[in-house]
């Protein structure tokens, strides 16, 4: 579904990823890990077209997005949940929802409303909050509500970055779940996380990014098993 190949990219002359080579299978939950500054947040803006890549290419159902602008490739079926959510604090919740449906737009307005109350279904919190400011939510309510307004524009991939950024671990637990739901829906997912065991607990597959680098590629079993990755990414000795 999803496929880099050779990927390189720069912020001016900075190198940032180093010929990255990852790709997303229909129906997988796979995870991208890797620390701070390994090129986790510029994959998923490369992926999207708010970075252009300098070398190498970015194929969407076999069809290369990597010279297309962000919008068309949305409206191609990939969407994001940002890092920290981003949510529009001074709209409600139920303008958050609308916003994510802008490439939809000349959708019919009950096909919309009808994607909404599916969002609702999936985020009871939401539903009773939807008159509500998004700024006034709560850490986990503003996670839900990033994520049902990417869904609101019917990705068939969703990218989601840092999902478990900021929340209390009885938080991450529901999110990740979430996303397992999503997953079973039919919706194809690719996650950048630095929350390891909980990442790979829900994938099927891993890559592990290191200074711009795809160090590892493996099962998600494999690399919880890897002495290594526990070492590094696990805390473990």
């Amino acid at each position: 579904m999803l496929k880099l190949t050779d990927v390189v990219a720069h912020y001016g002359p900075i190198q940032v990823l180093k010929s990255v080579n990852l790709e997303v299978r229909a129906g997988e939950i796979v995870c991208l890990l890797g620390g701070n500054a390994s090129g986790k947040s510029t994959t998923m803006k490369t992926i999207l077209g708010v970075v252009r890549p300098t070398a190498g290419r970015v194929e969407f159902e076999d069809q290369r997005i990597d010279r297309l602008p962000t919008e068309t490739i949305v409206r191609r079926g990939i969407s994001l949940v940002p890092e920290a959510r981003r949510i529009f604090a001074r709209m409600t919740v139920w303008e958050n929802l609308a916003m994510g449906a802008f490439t939809r737009q000349k959708a019919p307005a009950g096909e919309l409303a009808a994607d909404v109350e599916r969002v609702y279904a999936l985020f009871p919190r939401l539903a009773e909050r939807q008159h509500q400011l998004g700024g006034t939510l709560s850490g986990g309510e503003q996670q839900m509500l990033a994520i049902g307004r990417a869904l609101m524009a019917r990705p068939r991939l969703l990218l989601m970055d840092e999902p478990s950024m900021g929340l209390a671990p009885v938080l991450v637990d529901q999110v990740f779940d979430i996303i397992q739901s999503i997953n079973r829906l039919g919706t194809t997912i690719l996650v950048v996380e630095q929350n390891a065991a909980v990442a790979l607990s829900i994938a099927s597959r891993g890559y592990v990014l290191q200074n711009g680098r795809i160090v590892v590629h493996d099962a998600a079993r494999a690399l919880l098993a890897a002495d290594h990755i526990r070492r590094a990414y696990l805390g473990e000795d």
